[in-house]
């Protein structure tokens, strides 16, 4: 009888281990490294205060340029092809038509990014359409700052703490140098932050203010590309941990699964900044849309295939919109149909390559719009200097 009962229980036994494994396993794959998930709750946006259409930048720049450009009527065209329709910028044409030192720019950058990021902030934390109630920057317990269009230190989410209710405790992690990358790794690195710390409140401040890196005197391909691209703007994203009890307006939001960060090796003059007396001079290779092309494919199926899913499994495509022929490039890269980046392109028609933050708008509209259902995936993706790849997974959680 008792050797009946203990071949009962170790069967029992073993089964109920099978059945914990699948489980463990079921929710190892829903939250990555177990059950954290950290979320976004909101996002915030401040545009600078000159907004000026593409056929206004256009004859602006082929007035400046003419004499440099022999073949400048087919060179121009490029403006018109970007399909932005309007930028915004720091600062009014007739600003960008004079001469202005570095040191200029940068103290430019500063004032301006302390002014916008604190806009940026207040309306994340205040923004109603996202939270029931506003939030206090004291409940903030870390920032994650991110630009590569200028220079300061101290860095410029301490100079934003100053003239806001932080706590001065509040860790601030600035991350500089990633471009276009940096907003989809600010997310990243936010997530792993909540992640370590559950019960942990964090923003991602991203401001760009490429226009003030503008040279005027450069007469290269690359920064005739660039001046019909790159535009300013400013984000912040609130995440939270776990164990926080947040107050979004909705419980359905998107959560953190993976992430992967990827450098493609010897590619340093794909995309970048050449540092010069005068400034930061863009890098701009024409091979970009071609270099997505032959490389991002891999690069995702690799990460998805890491995490269990095909292409097919993304009902949402959280895009950088480097430029139209970048967002072409996704498609024919990934197979995935153009209503895919339809957000990305509206984003990219309404305010140009704002370089970082340029992806956290796309996320805003994703959020703000309401977009996702319970159990959807979305991939957030953003290529920039290096050259690298910056890819995070999402999924929709009550």
């Amino acid at each position: 009888m008792w050797e009946g009962f203990f071949y009962c229980l170790i069967v029992n036994f073993c089964i109920f281990i099978g059945n914990l494994e699948k489980v463990t396993l079921r929710f190892s794959f829903e939250g990555k490294d177990g059950f954290s998930m950290p979320k976004v709750i909101s996002v915030g946006i401040c545009n600078p205060p000159h907004k000026i259409n593409q056929s206004k930048t256009t004859e602006f720049s082929r007035e400046l340029f003419l004499e440099h450009f022999p073949d400048i009527d087919r060179l121009i065209k490029v403006f018109a092809n970007s399909e932005i329709e309007e930028r915004y910028f720091s600062e009014s044409l007739e600003w960008y038509a004079k001469d202005h030192s570095f040191e200029e720019k940068n103290n430019t950058y500063i004032e301006k990014a302390v002014t916008f990021g604190t806009e940026a902030i207040r309306n994340c934390l205040e923004n109603n359409r996202m939270l029931m109630k506003k939030m206090n920057p004291q409940e903030v317990d870390a920032i994650f700052y991110v630009s590569s269009s200028g220079i300061a230190t101290p860095s410029i989410e301490a100079r934003i703490m100053n003239k806001m209710d932080f706590d001065s405790h509040t860790k601030r992690i600035p991350i500089w140098g990633l471009g276009c990358a940096g907003g989809a790794a600010g997310l990243a690195r936010a997530f792993d932050y909540c992640k370590a710390y559950p019960k942990a409140v964090v923003l991602v401040v991203a401001i760009e203010l490429c226009s003030l890196t503008f040279q005027k005197n450069d007469f290269t391909k690359s920064n005739l590309i660039g001046t019909s691209l790159f535009a300013d703007g400013t984000a912040c994203v609130c995440i939270v941990g776990d164990e926080v009890t947040h107050n979004a307006t909705t419980d359905l939001l998107p959560s953190f699964v993976s992430s992967q960060s990827t450098l493609m090796a010897d590619s340093e003059n794909v995309m970048g900044w050449d540092i010069k007396n005068t400034g930061l001079h863009v890098i701009f290779s024409k091979d970009i849309p071609s270099i997505v092309k032959s490389w991002l494919k891999g690069n995702v199926d690799e990460f998805l295939h890491g995490n269990q899913l095909e292409m097919e499994n993304i009902k949402h495509f959280i895009a950088h919109p480097g430029g139209k022929k970048v967002l072409d490039a996704y498609e024919t890269a990934l197979g995935i149909p153009k209503s895919m980046t339809e957000i990305a392109r509206k984003v990219l028609r309404n305010q140009g390559n704002m370089s970082s933050v340029t992806v956290l708008y796309v996320l805003k509209e994703f959020m703000e719009n309401r977009i996702g259902k319970e159990g959807d995936y979305g991939l957030a993706t953003a290529l920039g200097p290096g050259f690298s790849s910056e890819l995070v997974l999402l999924q929709w959680r009550k």
